[in-house]
């Protein structure tokens, strides 16, 4: 297995995951409650990391506490099924697309936080 070293930082595809949520009508504070739940980042502890520009790899590997339930994200995501994704970093992100994903298909906040 090929390990791929992530470069792009969170901060260059974060405003398309919150341009992805409103044109659904759902919310930028909702885009950081689903990127807070996943990694345990407080606000200003997110605010902070998008202003370094820190890279995905980086930003998974840095986050306070990533979600034990994040292993409860399940489906298919630019034709992959999110659990079976080897590679950890790539994992990760693919969880963060589908919770976004999720959003936007106007699924409760409760479902996607898998409560």
């Amino acid at each position: 297995m090929t390990k791929h070293r992530i470069y792009v930082s969170v901060a260059s595809v974060y405003p398309h995951y919150v341009a992805k949520a409103e044109k659904k009508g759902r919310t930028k504070a909702e885009v950081d409650e689903i990127i807070r739940w996943l990694t345990g980042h407080s606000q200003q502890s997110l605010d902070d990391q998008l202003a370094e520009k820190t890279n995905f790899e980086d930003f998974f590997a840095q986050a306070p506490q990533m979600n034990s339930s994040r292993s409860l994200i399940t489906g298919v995501i630019c034709g992959v099924r999110v659990e079976e994704i080897q590679e950890k970093t790539m994992r990760e992100i693919r969880y963060l697309d589908k919770l976004i994903d999720e959003l936007a298909k106007g699924k409760a906040m409760e479902k996607i936080l898998r409560k």
